[in-house]
């Protein structure tokens, strides 16, 4: 009888049983003057016991601001130092820190602040084409009447006495810039504000905090309806973060690369989080994904690890002056945040001395990492899935009756364990729907199982194409077509067909000067891949609709293929 899709993961370490706060402290016991944190384009540079002390001061002063601990506080702003110190400060208050992603526009962030019920908000003044301010006051036009003052250090006693129509919770507003905004609070202010009473305080919450607090809550991107906010535990993300750490390979002399967004799990706990936890150097190249950036500090940081979704190495490696760039400092990382082509896990090992590169796997939800290669894997292994299981982690796989289905067999997968999330914030039916009774999180990832525990992702239950009864997965076309030596790479989505119920679409980006038609796509894939698997449909694009962490936004993709074709939404069979 065949093997059942379940894995549990094992391991001669055990959970950590801390906050964040005690952590972090540990950290800067154990290494006080090694080097924390670099912000190239902030030029800082600052050790862990320089980040404690800035850490200490700011949570002492939102303790000053009247927030206790279980108050929500947003922040809403690119890759910055004072984004690291927010999180770090937000842990040791035990307040829960909402994390906006920066590419929110005015309805997003309504609901985002509205659905949390953020007490303060901190935010950059701008990023790219954003104006965050006047979003912001867009929604709190409060915050600009003749009663507001240019709020400095001397007039504090204000703070936390906006009212907002639209923000009944808001409370507090702090910038980032230098100069002084109406109604708001500088976040270079805050240093002064906390006292002794408020560093008392401090020292008494180390104590009292318990690591199954809630302390973060991060808004899922969904593709339909309004995000929903996940909300995570200190035990959630510390531990995931120590397991990342251990799977990569990450040690204290490491200096890690990180040009993710830290709203996101990938910068805020992969990265920032996963540093603390094994005493690496954090450093951001940029506010936002520059790929010459990322280039240029790997070789003058001489940075040892590298982390991105897929488009960012892609991006690196075809930069115009990617060979001038002394990368060979490198030697481990982690792609993840979608799937990755084989073709380019391999140009990463070999152009960019990423030898010891893992995948990973997971979502928001699960903290986020549940599957996760190991640097000593074989190559083919760590090329073609998503690693084993993590420690003190279960998944099974199902089948549409949640039935577990034997090794080989695609199904949805399921996660239980220290990962999954208490909950989506104030949204029990949502948690309901997402979480089982028996605590299993359903992904809606369709995935395999081997006889060995490596797990391969095939796809998105939502995404999976039935043609004329066929069950089709686009990852499976992608992968083949970026063979093609002129592809560099390509997305496959399903459109509605009257005979067929679905047929594929594939948008392709070719390499750079080279040329390719339509026809001479359909005759590469005749005779390599089953005639239903071969595209109907097939634009060539310039870029792909992504989100501001790398993910392309397939949903946007058959949108437009819809309407520029004329197609019906209603599919018959």
């Amino acid at each position: 009888m065949p093997a059942p899709s379940y894995v549990c993961g094992s391991s001669h370490l055990p959970l950590l049983g801390q906050t964040i706060a005690q952590r972090f402290d540990d950290a800067v016991a154990q290494w006080p003057d090694r080097e924390a944190l670099v912000v190239r384009h902030q030029n800082i540079r600052w050790t862990y016991s320089q980040l404690r002390d800035r850490t200490d001061r700011i949570a002492a002063a939102l303790l000053a601001l009247g927030l206790a601990p279980g108050d929500r506080i947003g922040i809403w702003a690119p890759n910055c130092a004072e984004w690291i110190v927010t999180q770090y400060a937000t842990a040791k208050a035990g307040l829960i820190l909402v994390n906006i992603n920066p590419a929110y526009r005015t309805a997003e962030l309504e609901h985002a602040l509205r659905k949390s019920g953020c007490k303060a908000l901190i935010t950059a003044q701008s990023f790219k084409s954003s104006d965050y301010l006047a979003m912001l006051r867009t929604l709190t036009p409060e915050l600009s009447s003749p009663n507001a003052t240019n709020s400095t250090a001397s007039s504090t006693p204000e703070a936390g006495k906006l009212h907002a129509a639209r923000l009944p919770d808001l409370r507090t507003v702090i910038h980032l810039g230098d100069d002084h905004q109406p109604g708001m609070l500088r976040f270079s202010d805050l240093p002064s504000l906390g006292g002794p009473d408020e560093h008392q305080r401090l020292r008494e919450l180390g104590n009292q905090l318990q690591f199954d607090d809630p302390i973060n809550i991060q808004f899922t991107s969904g593709t339909t309806g309004l995000p929903k906010g996940a909300t995570l535990t200190h035990h959630n993300i510390l531990n995931n973060a120590f397991f990342v750490a251990q799977a990569m390979g990450l040690r204290e002399a490491d200096r890690l690369c990180i040009p993710v967004p830290l709203y996101h799990c990938f910068g805020m706990v992969m990265s920032s989080l996963a540093c603390i936890t094994a005493g690496a150097t954090m450093v951001f190249p940029s506010a936002g994904f520059e790929p010459l950036a990322v280039l240029e500090a790997v070789e003058a940081e001489r940075c040892t690890a590298l982390h991105g979704v897929p488009t960012m190495f892609i991006a690196e490696m075809e930069h115009p002056e990617f060979k001038r760039f002394n990368l060979t400092s490198l030697r481990a990382g982690i792609m993840a945040g979608s799937p990755c082509p084989i073709e380019v896990m391999r140009r990463v090992m070999d152009c960019m001395h990423i030898r010891e590169i893992t995948i990973a796997y997971g979502m928001t939800e699960t903290s986020p990492v549940s599957f996760q290669s190991a640097t000593n894997d074989p190559i083919e292994r760590r090329v073609s899935t998503v690693g084993r299981i993590q420690p003190h982690l279960e998944v099974k796989i199902v089948d549409t009756e949640d039935r577990i289905v034997p090794r080989g067999t695609a199904g949805e997968l399921l996660t239980r364990g220290y990962s999954v999330m208490l909950g989506y914030w104030d949204d029990p039916d949502q948690t309901a729907q997402a979480i089982d009774p028996a605590g299993w999180m359903h992904t809606g990832d369709l995935a395999t199982l081997d006889d060995e525990g490596y797990c391969n992702i095939v796809g998105r239950i939502k995404d999976m194409v039935i043609r004329g009864g066929e069950n089709i997965y686009p990852r499976e076309v992608e992968e083949f077509l970026f063979t093609h030596p002129a592809i560099e790479a390509a997305q496959v989505v399903g459109v509605p067909d009257q005979k067929y119920g679905e047929e594929l679409c594939a948008w392709i980006k070719l390499r750079n000067g080279v040329q390719l038609t339509e026809e001479e796509v359909r005759t590469f894939c005749c005779g390599q891949i089953a005639h239903y698997k071969v595209p109907r449909y097939i634009c060539f694009v310039p870029d792909f609709p992504l989100t501001v962490t790398g993910k392309v936004q397939k949903y946007l993709i058959r949108r437009h293929m819809i309407e520029r074709l004329g197609l019906s939404e209603e599919k018959t069979a």
